[in-house]
C-alpha cells in the first residue's frame, strides 16, 4: 500500500508540474498500474482520485479510451466510473453505462432520469436491469428506448412498469411484438396487449405463446364471437374495447390523458365506456351526451369530470358530424365550457347518478348546468 501511495503521489507532482501531453501519459501509467495490479478497496480508491483528477484534464476522444478500458474491469474505481458515466459525451458515458459492474442501481436511476435518451438506450442494453431502474426507462425513454429494454430479457420490470410498457405498445407493433414475447410478462396484461395489437401481430404471438393464447381464446374470443353470433360484427370490437377499459379502471390508470388518448384516436366505444366508468352514468346516456347536437349535457360531464379544455375539445371532435367544426363552433363552445360551475355540473351529474340507481330510464327534467 505504502509503494502504490509513493507511486501515486509521483503521479501527482507529474500531473501539477506537466503539461497536458505529460498529463495523459500520467493518465495511462496510471491505468496501467491498476489493470496490471491487484489491489484493495482502499488502494483502488487511491488510483481513482488520481485518475478521476487526469480525466479532467484530457479530451473527449482520451475520456472515451479510458471508458472503454475500464468498463469491464470489475475492479475499476467507483468514482471514476461515475464521473465517466454522467459525462455529457455518449461516447464516454456510453461503455460504462452499458457493462460496468461498478454503477449500482441509485447511480442509474439518477443518469436514467437526468441524461440524455442515448445515455438511457445504452443503459437499457445492460446485461440485467433492476425494476427500479426499468421502470424510469418506460417512463422517461423514447421508442427507441422502450423497445431495446422490453428485448432485453436480463431486465426485470415491476407491475406499473410492465403496464406503462403494454400502454406504449398500444400503438407501436414492434414494441408489442417484442414485450408479448417476454416470458415474464403477466398473463392479465399480455391479453391486454393482444387485445390492441394489430391482426399480424397477434397471430404471430398467438403461434409463439400457445399457452397464454388457449386460456384467452377460451375465456375472451370465444365469448366475443357469441356476441358475434347473436348481435352481428360490431359487439367484438365493443367486447374488446369494454374490457381493455374496464382493466385500466380496476388498475387506477383511467385518467383524464387517458380518455383524451382515446377521443384523439376516434376510438369511440373506448371513450363511451371510458367516460361511463368514470361518471357512473349508463353508457347509453353517455352516447347521447357524445352525439347530442346540443352539446351541454357533454359540457357538463367533462366540467364535472374536472377535464381540461383541449380534453373537451378532444370529445366535442369526436361527437362531430365527419369529426369536422368551425372556427366560430368552437369558440362559443369554450366560452360556454369557461363559464360552467363545476359545483353546479357536479350536482346534475349526482342527479343522473341517482336517476340510475333508481332503476328509472330517460334523462328528462334534468337541472341546467349553471355558469358561474
Amino acid at each position: 500500500m505504502n509503494e502504490t501511495k509513493s507511486v501515486l503521489r509521483d503521479l501527482e507532482d507529474a500531473i501539477a508540474r506537466g503539461t497536458a501531453d505529460s498529463r495523459e501519459r500520467a493518465l495511462w501509467h496510471a491505468t496501467d498500474l491498476l489493470l496490471a495490479g491487484r489491489y484493495c478497496e482502499e488502494e483502488i480508491s487511491t488510483f481513482g482520485e488520481v485518475i478521476g483528477r487526469l480525466a479532467d484534464e484530457i479530451e473527449v476522444e482520451a475520456r472515451a479510451k479510458l471508458a472503454d478500458r475500464l468498463a469491464r474491469i470489475e475492479y475499476s474505481p467507483a468514482s471514476v466510473i461515475r464521473k465517466l458515466a454522467f459525462d455529457d459525451e455518449i461516447w464516454v458515458a456510453g461503455p460504462v453505462l452499458r457493462e460496468s459492474e461498478r454503477l449500482d442501481d441509485a447511480a442509474l436511476v439518477e443518469n436514467a432520469s437526468t441524461k440524455s435518451q442515448a445515455h438511457l438506450l445504452a443503459i437499457a442494453e445492460r446485461k440485467s436491469l433492476s425494476p427500479e431502474v426499468t421502470d424510469v426507462l418506460a417512463r422517461r425513454g423514447d421508442r427507441e428506448v422502450a423497445t431495446a429494454v422490453a428485448r432485453n430479457h436480463g431486465a426485470q420490470f415491476s407491475g406499473s412498469g410492465f403496464l406503462h410498457m403494454v400502454k406504449r405498445a398500444e400503438n407501436d407493433s414492434i414494441l408489442a411484438e417484442h414485450l408479448g414475447r417476454r416470458l415474464d410478462i403477466p398473463r392479465h396484461l399480455f391479453q391486454q396487449l393482444i387485445a390492441k395489437a394489430s391482426d399480424d401481430v397477434g397471430k404471430r404471438l398467438a403461434s409463439e405463446r400457445p399457452e397464454l393464447m388457449g386460456e384467452i381464446e377460451s375465456s375472451v374470443a370465444n365469448i366475443a364471437g357469441d356476441l358475434q353470433s347473436k348481435f352481428g360484427p360490431g359487439s367484438r370490437n365493443y367486447f374488446v374495447a369494454k374490457r381493455t377499459v374496464t382493466i385500466q379502471h380496476r388498475l387506477g390508470n383511467l385518467q383524464e390523458s387517458t380518455i383524451a388518448g382515446y377521443a384523439t384516436a376516434h376510438k369511440v366505444d373506448e371513450v363511451t365506456i371510458g367516460l361511463s366508468l368514470l361518471s357512473g352514468l349508463p353508457v347509453d346516456v353517455v352516447d347521447r351526451a357524445l352525439f347530442d347536437r346540443n352539446r351541454e349535457m357533454l359540457l357538463m360531464l367533462a366540467k364535472a369530470l374536472g377535464f381540461s379544455w383541449d380534453t373537451m375539445m378532444a370529445l366535442a371532435f369526436l361527437g362531430a358530424r365527419e369529426h369536422k367544426m368551425t372556427a366560430g363552433e368552437l369558440d362559443d363552445l369554450e366560452r360556454d365550457y369557461i363559464r360552467l360551475h363545476t359545483q353546479t355540473s357536479r350536482s346534475v351529474l349526482e342527479f343522473y347518478q341517482t336517476r340510475k340507481n333508481a332503476g328509472k330510464s330517460g334523462v328528462k327534467h334534468a337541472p341546467r348546468a349553471v355558469a358561474h
